[in-house]
């Protein structure tokens, strides 16, 4: 018997409406009774908080590239726990995921049709249908066919413009045997606000995006059968839930093994409510992050303190920080204007805090960030850019830190329109090659604090959580 059933909302090309339909479809199936479980492909973080509010649970990424194919399975059934029907939104078109010049098979890796089937759920294709007459029954026809591992269950049509529409689109779907599971009208007021980056993140719009969640969940709820959806999805495969607790014991089991390269700060310990105090910062401005990154945490004996650097002060006692991705461009004015906090910053990185910052985070340790006054713990100054940096990195740390060992390679993500306008004076944290070849060095090592551009999934590299948590607890240990 295998696990919660599962549905995948896909689509042939980005732009087709996947998020408002998936969105939707969680918050309508919600309504309906089901306890639904959100998920999204890839790396995205702002998509997730929108499934999150539909939900009423966390939305979770399933990221082959960033977790390693084999973690899919176990953090899939870990998210899903206690629900009984998951939602799993994918990434760009069905078949499109990192672009690797070697690769040959039909399933790119980290695609929606990759983690379709690692998890054996069928798909439901989104079709934004402007444009669309008879000849959607050979589009249909190739994405049903092109790889043997992937199951088109049924479509939903988007975006229709009239009845007489609808009726040629859905004799098209017949043609090649595919349900028609729903037909949504062009609705172009549902459109969420968007920015340089995609879609404003849910937390930043507030009450707005709690009514588009609601828009998208009525506007579901009356074009879409979805005892139909739910009929469609299928239990995913069998596996062990991912458990935070025992994936920090192993990351310290091996870190401790002969050969290992460890140092010995890695500590068992789990000192429950009595363990250092980890401050992790939230609020409009650092909105980029992973749920299990707090669960591992959490479960290494870490107490995590959440707080917003927009108006609160560093949480009493913090033994370790982490400033997570976001839109600090969008708030350096408020950022800068918090002034008892970017002291404390400064002076307990100066004092030896350990700190991991990843995007949004390396930019509010600069000196300035649009002019406007940031930290000052990493030499360099910050700008917002003409262009935006995306993609996935295989990168190597270039140097002992509180979080990685000199020499070890990570899969990231970079996805920012930042950019540093004076290159840091500081030892750089990763390095790697670009598509050209061309060598690439980004962020800074400053005592404890690792900073960079780099985003990493810490359920897919779980010694560097332990590393942090151990770096925290020897920090705590000494008065300040």
């Amino acid at each position: 018997m295998g696990g919660v059933p599962a549905v995948v909302v896909a689509a042939p090309a980005s732009g087709s409406g996947k998020t408002t339909l998936a969105t939707g479809l969680i918050g309508a199936l919600r309504q309906a009774g089901h306890r639904v479980a959100p998920f999204k492909v890839g790396p995205d973080y702002i998509d997730p908080g929108y499934h999150g509010l539909a939900a009423g649970r966390p939305g979770r990424n399933l990221d082959p590239v960033l977790v390693g194919a084999e973690r899919v399975v176990p953090l899939y059934h870990h998210g899903a726990a206690g629900c009984d029907l998951a939602v799993v939104e994918g990434v760009m078109g069905l078949f499109d995921g990192r672009i690797d010049e070697h690769e040959t098979g039909p399933v790119a890796e980290g695609s929606t049709a990759q983690v379709a089937g690692l998890l054996g759920a069928p798909v439901v294709l989104v079709v934004d249908a402007r444009g669309h007459s008879q000849s959607l029954a050979a589009l249909l026809h190739g994405f049903a066919t092109f790889d043997s591992g992937v199951r088109l269950g049924g479509v939903i049509l988007n975006r229709v413009g009239s009845e007489r529409h609808d009726q040629v689109l859905r004799a098209a779907c017949a043609r090649v045997g595919l349900p028609v599971l729903g037909s949504l009208p062009r609705m172009d007021a549902l459109e969420v606000p968007s920015r340089h980056l995609g879609l404003i993140p849910a937390v930043e719009h507030g009450a707005a995006a709690a009514a588009a969640v609601a828009a998208m969940t009525e506007l579901v709820a009356a074009h879409v059968d979805l005892a139909a959806v739910a009929a469609l999805a299928r239990p995913a495969v069998d596996g062990v839930a991912w458990d935070p607790v025992a994936a920090v014991r192993e990351a310290v089991a091996a870190d401790a093994a002969p050969g290992s390269g460890s140092n010995g700060t890695v500590s068992t310990d789990r000192p429950g409510s009595s363990g250092p105090v980890i401050a992790m910062a939230g609020g409009p401005a650092f909105t980029f992050g992973y749920a299990e990154h707090r669960e591992l945490l959490s479960a290494a004996g870490a107490r995590v303190r959440v707080f917003d650097p927009l108006r609160d002060e560093l949480p009493t006692g913090t033994a370790g920080l982490v400033l997570p991705g976001g839109f600090p461009e969008e708030h350096a004015a408020d950022l800068a204007a918090n002034t008892p906090l970017l002291a404390a910053v400064r002076e307990h990185a100066g004092a030896g805090l350990p700190i991991h910052a990843e995007c949004a985070g390396l930019l509010y340790l600069t000196r300035s960030l649009d002019g406007h006054a940031m930290a000052g713990v990493v030499d360099a100054d910050a700008e917002f850019g003409p262009r935006l940096t995306l993609g996935y990195r295989d990168a190597v740390a270039l140097a002992d830190s509180a979080l990685w060992r000199a020499g070890e390679r990570v899969r990231g993500h970079e996805f920012h329109r930042t950019r540093l306008v004076t290159a840091a004076t500081d030892a750089p944290a990763w390095g790697w090659h670009d598509g050209a070849g061309a060598r690439v060095r980004d962020g800074a090592l400053v005592g404890h604090v690792h900073a960079s551009y780099l985003h990493t999934h810490p359920a897919g590299n779980p010694a560097a959580t332990a590393r942090f948590f151990a770096a925290a607890a020897d920090y705590a240990r000494v008065p300040h």
